[in-house]
């Protein structure tokens, strides 16, 4: 897995997805984990939530264990209001995420909440 201590946080919230998808693509757990406020929220597939750097670092070492490749439909133009910012991304499948980030004192923005994928309607 690749350290990522060096690497560039997001500068706007909708960096976030393409920060993602990088690193979930190089099998980079600790890069994905750094995306997250360190009390964040994951909901898990099937249900469930996970919440802290800890558990999330967990959910995600499971599952890039079988090395699955990651897409995007494309984003949809995040909604902010001040600190806060709702985002989204398409999925190939149909499916839709959706996030709460929120910028942090440094001006870049984590994700607060996570839920990787709702189906669309």
């Amino acid at each position: 897995m690749t350290a990522t201590r060096d690497q560039e946080p997001a500068a706007r919230p909708e960096d976030l997805g393409d920060l993602f998808l990088a690193r979930a693509n190089a099998g980079d757990v600790e890069g994905i984990v750094a995306l997250y406020e360190p009390d964040a929220t994951l909901a898990l597939p099937g249900g469930g939530t996970v919440s802290g750097h800890q558990e999330i670092r967990k959910f995600y070492t499971g599952l890039l264990a079988s090395r699955p490749s990651f897409t995007s439909g494309g984003q949809r133009v995040p909604l902010r209001n001040g600190d806060l910012a709702l985002t989204s991304t398409r999925l190939p499948s149909g499916d839709t995420t959706v996030e709460v980030a929120h910028r942090q004192p440094d001006g870049s923005w984590l994700w607060t909440i996570d839920q990787p994928a709702l189906l669309s309607s």
